[in-house]
């Protein structure tokens, strides 16, 4: 838990640098209160733990870390405002606490400052720039076209979750310098990853018991949100085996990729089986 402990040090300490540097400071104050509330950081840590995999440093991957959590927090301001969800991370969401036009204001400023940090490579700007499109086509479809069958939901699950997940990884293995095979490779098994957690996700908002969880449960359903439970005939335990189906898939992607740290790649190949089994 050290090697996380330490990466997890060094994604704060440059999310602060970043957050600081905005400007003006009326923006700088909506950006921190809304990237500075917590979060697991699970995608930047996937980044850096994907660039150490392949024989990269945590330094070389910190930028594209901080840039793809800026883009997810960006999306959760959306969210926040579609849901009309009042609390984000034990906080009060963008909009609750300025209002909905500066809400929006903040989610355009992550995004600005995310693809500055892109922007040292265009791979990696191109990269983001696809999971930007699939994350908004899925956005779209789960407003206006909810997914109907398994397969459908599949596909959603792949386009809101997976992708930020797989440009995540893929970011890792570009500030690693990795050729086009590891970068796929790597890619794959974030974004199996990412879906194995969305699935998880829908079951234990659909099950679990809200104090174990640590917040409200049944939102899905509340909100008509098109989850695993609600689109599939899929009982949660059925649900639980497909994610768990996708966790091993990401492990056999993980296991073609040339590593060069072992360390990383167990922590990485921990949170495929984390993703699974978490109650919360």
């Amino acid at each position: 838990m050290e090697l996380l402990e330490r990466r997890r040090a060094l994604i704060e300490e440059r999310l602060v640098e970043v957050v600081d540097d905005v400007e003006p400071g009326t923006l700088s104050a909506e950006v921190r209160h809304v990237t500075l509330s917590g979060g697991k950081r699970v995608r930047p840590t996937v980044t850096l733990l994907a660039c150490e995999t392949v024989g990269g440093t945590a330094e070389d991957a910190v930028d594209f870390g901080v840039g793809i959590e800026l883009v997810h927090t960006a999306s959760l301001v959306v969210d926040d405002i579609i849901d009309r969800s009042a609390l984000r991370r034990g906080t009060t969401s963008a909009w609750a606490e300025y209002g909905y036009g500066p809400a929006i204001v903040t989610s355009d400023g992550l995004l600005g400052e995310a693809f500055a940090l892109f922007s040292a490579d265009p791979n990696a700007t191109q990269v983001v720039a696809e999971a930007m499109v699939e994350l908004g086509v899925g956005e779209a479809t789960e407003l206006a076209a909810k997914p109907e069958t398994e397969d459908e939901y599949m596909t959603l699950a792949r386009r809101k979750t997976g992708a930020l997940f797989r440009a995540a990884a893929e970011l890792g293995a570009i500030a690693a310098g990795s050729d086009g095979f590891t970068v796929e490779a790597l890619g794959e098994y974030a974004e199996r990853v990412g879906v194995a957690f969305q699935i998880r996700d829908d079951v234990l908002d659909a099950v679990a018991d809200p104090e174990a969880l640590g917040k409200p449960t049944g939102h899905d359903a509340a909100m008509e949100r098109p989850s695993v439970v609600q689109v599939t005939d899929l009982t949660p335990a059925e649900a639980n085996d497909r994610a768990r189906a996708e966790a091993d898939r990401a492990i056999d992607a993980l296991e073609t990729v040339d590593v060069v740290d072992g360390e990383a790649r167990d922590y990485l190949l921990d949170l495929a089986e984390f993703v699974v089994e978490r109650e919360r």
